[in-house]
């Protein structure tokens, strides 16, 4: 029965997170605020991850393939729909809830232990929508942009990686990557990327709005945000691959 109450609260959440707004320019403000903060900061950590993991990836193939009847170029196409299929968009996720999750998560938190929601709610502003809404707008529109790069420098630690340790030719990389490509996988990989940015963004801030003690609740929620986050992708991810894959 627990389980339902936190799902009947959520959507009630939801609720009160889209309702019209009380100042426009005070919502667009706090946008670009968390775009910064959330999307743009994490661009860093997602090359980083990505140029390793294009890396690794191209190796492993390479290692797998090593029987003379697969042609090289099936190690950078198989690093090439790896990415797009998988990595970059459920893998980054699940990277990312970490991350900008347990941010959002300890942000909301800490607000709502030290009182500071409550003076939110006594100046008459609908303090869920305020806080909440311009997270999520931020996290999924900034979401396809980074599954767009982490699909481009996962290709580029291939092009580096492979080359550089022997494994496979520049040439031969280059006609994998290129080799029967379906558009759709992209558009695919963009779609789950929306689903996944609003998990990330409005999971966590749940668990932080409704947190109640001090600041060892806002940690234990933190963690149960992260963790509770992962799994919906998951199961968003099994969802949407058998509904979009058919």
């Amino acid at each position: 029965m627990n389980y339902f109450f936190h799902i009947g609260r959520y959507f009630w959440m939801l609720s009160k997170v889209f309702a019209r707004p009380e100042k426009h320019k005070m919502y667009v403000k706090q946008l670009f605020h968390e775009i910064e903060g959330l999307g743009v900061n994490s661009v860093g950590i997602v090359v980083i991850i990505s140029l390793f993991t294009g890396g690794i990836m191209t190796i492993q193939f390479a290692y797998n393939l090593m029987n003379p009847i697969f042609p090289s170029y099936l190690i950078g196409l198989g690093t090439r729909d790896v990415l797009i299929l998988e990595f970059s968009s459920t893998i980054l996720a699940l990277i990312m809830a970490g991350k900008i999750g347990s941010n959002i998560t300890s942000e909301i938190g800490s607000m709502k232990v030290t009182e500071q929601i409550d003076s939110l709610e006594i100046m008459g502003i609908n303090s869920i929508s305020y806080l909440i809404l311009p997270k999520i707008v931020a996290v999924v529109f900034i979401f396809p942009f980074l599954v767009i790069l982490s699909i481009f420098f996962g290709l580029i630690g291939g092009l580096i990686v492979g080359p550089f340790v022997g494994v496979v030719t520049l040439t031969e990389y280059i006609d994998g990557i290129r080799y029967l490509f379906v558009p759709y996988y992209v558009t695919f990989s963009l779609i789950k990327s929306l689903f996944f940015g609003f998990l990330v963004s409005s999971v966590p801030a749940y668990f932080g709005y409704f947190v109640q003690g001090g600041a060892l609740e806002v940690g234990k929620a933190s963690t149960r945000a992260v963790v509770n986050t992962n799994i919906l992708i998951l199961l968003f991810d099994l969802i949407l691959t058998r509904l979009l894959l058919t």
